[in-house]
């Protein structure tokens, strides 16, 4: 009966934590939240690296897409100049320019054909200071086929533009008679990229990450190191270029015939004159 009672007077053991285990615990929780923060750093800054990349490459694919359309479509721009390439530079920057004639376009308001004028080059935005690519379309074709017309921005934060032209045997940087080296010439043999289309033309282009906005719309130059620019290539042949070629061979031949037949006729009147 006594041992009775005394078990019901004890008190009742509280349950509870030791400090052995709180502390355990806290640096449990310690480590899973930095771990956390680590993850989530790591994510944010991978983000930050990954979008303008993502953005950059997005934007190479379709001008290039853009200009390989318009040049596969090319034809003569005008007697004086079919086809006109011109190698520039602004500053350290490659900045090549091309104008020509293209049959990629559609008819949207009167007076217009099934081809426009094309020029793409680099010129400075006016808001960011940076070097842009452009476009220039004109489908009326004026007398002056390389002004007018309407020009579009492609890309921006471009950080070079190279046109290298083939004639089926060799590359050349530039294409055309823009300052009338065809009078000098002696043989298009040696100068087959003075006149006529080019059978294909290779565009290098150059775009700029550290230029593109990260998250936030900070730029990656504030987000990140200074990093080489993108690198973009791709050849487009052109379509028209050995029926322009051999027109122009079949007109030079039968220029040729005529003046051999004139050559042979006068010889023989000079021969029976003399009899």
């Amino acid at each position: 009966m006594n041992a009775f009672k005394s078990e019901i007077r004890r008190p009742a053991l509280r349950a509870g934590f030791t400090l052995v285990e709180l502390v355990i615990s806290s640096s449990l929780m310690t480590i899973i939240l930095v771990s956390a923060y680590l993850c989530l750093h790591g994510a944010i800054s991978t983000q930050r690296l990954i979008e303008p990349r993502v953005e950059v490459i997005q934007t190479g694919r379709v001008v290039l897409a853009q200009m390989s359309a318009d040049l596969r479509c090319a034809c003569p721009l005008s007697k004086e100049n079919e086809f006109l390439g011109v190698h520039r530079m602004s500053g350290d920057v490659e900045a090549d320019s091309v104008d020509f004639a293209t049959h990629n376009y559609t008819p949207r308001h009167p007076r217009e054909g099934d081809f426009c004028a094309v020029s793409f080059f680099l010129d400075k935005d006016p808001q960011t200071g940076r070097l842009s690519l452009w476009r220039r379309r004109n489908p009326t074709i004026p007398p002056n086929p390389l002004s007018g017309g309407i020009r579009e921005e492609l890309a921006d934060g471009v950080a070079g533009l190279r046109f290298e032209y083939s004639d089926g045997y060799e590359w050349y940087e530039s294409w055309g008679d823009a300052e009338g080296r065809g009078k000098l010439q002696d043989s298009l043999r040696y100068h087959g990229n003075l006149e006529g289309l080019p059978d294909a033309v290779r565009i290098t282009l150059w775009l700029d990450v550290n230029s593109k906005p990260g998250i936030g719309g900070q730029t990656g130059t504030e987000t990140s190191t200074n990093e080489p620019p993108l690198v973009f290539q791709t050849v487009a042949r052109i379509n028209l270029a050995p029926a322009v070629e051999a027109s122009r061979s079949s007109s030079a031949s039968a220029e040729g015939n005529s003046a051999a037949g004139t050559s042979a006729a006068t010889s023989g009147a000079t021969q029976g004159g003399n009899r």
